[in-house]
C-alpha cells in the first residue's frame, strides 16, 4: 500500500521524538519502573494512523540504543507491545468516535492499550531479563507488571492526555 508524504513525515517525526524523548533519559526509561517520557506520545495513536509505524520504530530504535541494553528479548518484545498498543488505541479511538463526540471518559478509554499491554508484555518479560540469575516467582512478574502498569499510567495519562487535548485544541491533526 502506498503512503503519503504526509503520512511518512508523521511517522517519522513521531520516531525521532519517540528517541529523543527516551535515550537521554535512560536511566529512568528502563527498569522495574520505567517513566519513558516517549510513552506519553503513545496518545497520538489515537489521532493519526502515522503513529502505528512511528512509535513502533521509536521503540525499536530505542530499544536498540539503549546504553543499558537488555538484549534483543526486550529490543523485539517491548516494541511489539508499544506496535500493539499503537494498532488498539487506533482502532479503538475509530470506533469510541464513530457517531459520537469524543467526551473525557472516551477519551481516557482509548489511550488505555499503551497502559495494558506494556504492563503485561514489558512486565512479564522483564523480570527474567534483570533478576541476575535468581529465580524468577510469580509474585516478582505481578510486582513488575504492577509497576510498569502504575509508570505508564502516571506518563500517559498525566503527560499524554494533556498533550492529545492540546492537539485537538490546535487542530493541527485531524484528530477523533
Amino acid at each position: 500500500m502506498k503512503k503519503s508524504p504526509l503520512f511518512l513525515t508523521q511517522a517519522a517525526v513521531i520516531a525521532a521524538a519517540y528517541v529523543v524523548l527516551t535515550l537521554p533519559f535512560a536511566q529512568f526509561a528502563f527498569g522495574m519502573i520505567q517513566f519513558r517520557l516517549a510513552e506519553a506520545l503513545t496518545v497520538l495513536a489515537a489521532m493519526t494512523p502515522a503513529a502505528i509505524p512511528g512509535l513502533f520504530l521509536g521503540c525499536l530504535l530505542a530499544n536498540t540504543l539503549n546504553p543499558m541494553s537488555l538484549g534483543p528479548v526486550d529490543i523485539i518484545l517491548g516494541s511489539l507491545a508499544t506496535l500493539i498498543s499503537a494498532v488498539v488505541t487506533w482502532k479503538l479511538a475509530q470506533t469510541l468516535a464513530t457517531n459520537t463526540p469524543m467526551n473525557a471518559a472516551r477519551q481516557m478509554l482509548a489511550i488505555f492499550p499503551g497502559v495494558i499491554f506494556n504492563a503485561l508484555i514489558v512486565g512479564t518479560y522483564l523480570p527474567f531479563l534483570l533478576s541476575e540469575g535468581e529465580p524468577v516467582s510469580a509474585a516478582m512478574i505481578a510486582s513488575f507488571v504492577g509497576w510498569i502498569f502504575l509508570s505508564q499510567t502516571v506518563v500517559i495519562y498525566l503527560i499524554g492526555w494533556p498533550l492529545w487535548t492540546g492537539l485537538r485544541k490546535t487542530k493541527i491533526i485531524r484528530i477523533p
